[in-house]
């Protein structure tokens, strides 16, 4: 399964890292989800989300806009990551989550045709950014055990992490 953002933010830029900013719920999702250790050093969390059969990218190589926010990325400076390359090298992916309506729009606008001929599960999430307080940190969580119900369903080639994906209510 592949988790798509549409851009990292400032703080994630310099950092280096996916969801480094302190308020995105992305790390504590998937801690509460996965059993993700949200507070290990950030190799081990990826090391985790590859074991669990989890990729994490995003739609856009790059981009030009102001600040983090996905609203002020400017349409005209959009270039897409190469999926097609990716998708050739990662066959075995079947379902990709969009952390956000950026990301999804995105991918269907400068990805989606170049790929028609794949067949992928495509699943738009609420983005975990802290500039999206529509929802609760709860609401979140429901939404994105999507991703847990993924892995755990019967066929997913990712047996090792059915053994620890948490149960929650």
């Amino acid at each position: 399964m592949l988790i798509l953002g549409s851009m990292p933010g400032e703080e994630s830029l310099r950092a280096g890292q996916y969801y480094a900013h302190p308020r995105n719920s992305f790390w504590k999702l998937m801690h509460d989800l996965l059993g993700i250790d949200a507070i290990s050093p950030y190799t081990a969390r990826v090391r985790q989300l590859q074991d669990a059969g989890v990729a994490v990218w995003d739609v856009l190589a790059t981009c030009t806009r102001t600040g983090s926010l996905d609203s002020a990325i400017e349409p005209s400076s959009i270039a897409a990551n190469d999926f097609t390359a990716f998708f050739a090298t990662h066959r075995n992916i079947a379902h990709v989550f969009f952390n956000g309506a950026t990301a999804e729009r995105c991918f269907r606008a400068h990805v989606q045709p170049a790929i028609a001929h794949l067949t992928l599960t495509q699943t738009r999430l609420p983005s975990t950014s802290p500039a999206h307080a529509a929802m609760s940190f709860t609401q979140k969580r429901k939404a994105w055990r999507a991703v847990a119900a993924a892995l755990a369903a019967p066929g997913n080639r990712s047996s090792r992490l059915k053994k620890r994906i948490k149960t929650t209510t």
